[in-house]
């Protein structure tokens, strides 16, 4: 039995002829230790999909099962990363972690819910910052305090929607590496939503590409057979890594995308003419001229003197 399931799962959103299926017919399966990339370009349905394996919405149809058991909400189960961080502002490092700390190891002693904290907070390096309040704190340091939050929940399954998106281009590569080296460490089942092929390459054991929606779909996994730890600057010269790269990337832009419908009308305009305005006001109608050259007339006039 896997760990995650997916069974035939469709979400859709709205109301009458307005609702519109964000997801069709999605099946997954992920087992314990797996580090799960799901690709796709933004509108597909990611935050959507990782929003049903979290709990926080349910499918229309379908079943997603962890260990055989629906799941039917929210649990400290599955701890989520989101985006843009969601620390509280008014809490240090130390209690933001610690907020969480206290609802999921409620059993142990104050000081051994003390120590795990610190343990967590040292995991992603931020033993120097435990008395800040995150807005004292860079993007990157606030994630590294969401990702030490979520991993202090000891949760069966981390998810993570793109939780480097906001970051940029040198601290998103930095914690790319950090993120690599302690899911190395935990050995967490990990299911990230990234738009990033690249990022995938690079954290990964599967990834599977997400059809543009509406309703979007799984397409074909991707096993990424590269060596651990994988170093970016060497990466790019793997004949394997290439060619990787390659078949998402076409899915993503060509096969994953539905084909367009061109419809072509032939438009009846009506039989008129249209002004001419290079005219120019004539002594019959000195204030403007003729609407149509059709209506221009040569008229002779005798005069007798």
């Amino acid at each position: 039995m896997s760990l995650l399931e997916l069974n035939h799962v469709s979400k859709s959103y709205g109301h009458g002829a307005g609702r519109t299926e964000v997801l069709h017919d999605v099946n997954l399966r992920i087992e314990e230790g797996e580090f799960v990339a799901i690709v796709g370009s933004s509108g597909a349905g990611k935050t959507t999909l990782i929003s049903l394996i979290a709990g926080l919405i349910q499918p229309d149809h379908g079943q997603v099962l962890l260990r055989g058991q629906p799941i039917t909400g929210p649990g400290p189960d599955r701890a989520l990363v989101f985006q843009n961080y969601s620390l509280l502002p008014w809490l240090s490092v130390r209690d933001n972690v610690a907020l969480a700390v206290d609802q999921c190891l409620k059993h142990a002693s104050a000081q051994q819910r003390r120590d795990h904290v610190l343990a967590f907070l040292k995991l992603v390096n931020l033993s120097a910052a435990l008395d800040k309040k995150p807005g004292q704190l860079s993007g990157g340091m606030r994630q590294r305090v969401a990702l030490a939050r979520a991993l202090a929940m000891e949760p069966r399954i981390l998810l993570l929607d793109e939780p480097l998106g906001a970051l940029d281009a040198l601290t998103r590569a930095t914690l790319q590496t950090e993120l690599e080296a302690i899911w190395r460490q935990t050995r967490k089942t990990v299911v990230m939503i990234t738009n990033d092929v690249d990022e995938g390459l690079l954290l990964a054991d599967r990834i599977i590409p997400l059809t543009a929606g509406p309703a979007a779909t799984l397409g074909p996994q991707v096993s990424v057979d590269l060596p651990r730890p994988r170093d970016r600057k060497t990466l790019n010269q793997e004949p394997c890594y290439r060619q990787l790269r390659r078949t998402l990337l076409d899915f993503l832009v060509g096969a994953g995308r539905r084909p367009e419908t061109v419809v072509t009308r032939k438009l009846h305009l009506p039989d008129i003419e249209p002004e001419d305005l290079t005219l120019r006001p004539s002594i019959f109608s000195p204030r403007r001229p003729p609407r149509r050259r059709n209506e221009v007339k040569e008229v002779r006039i005798r005069i007798d003197s």
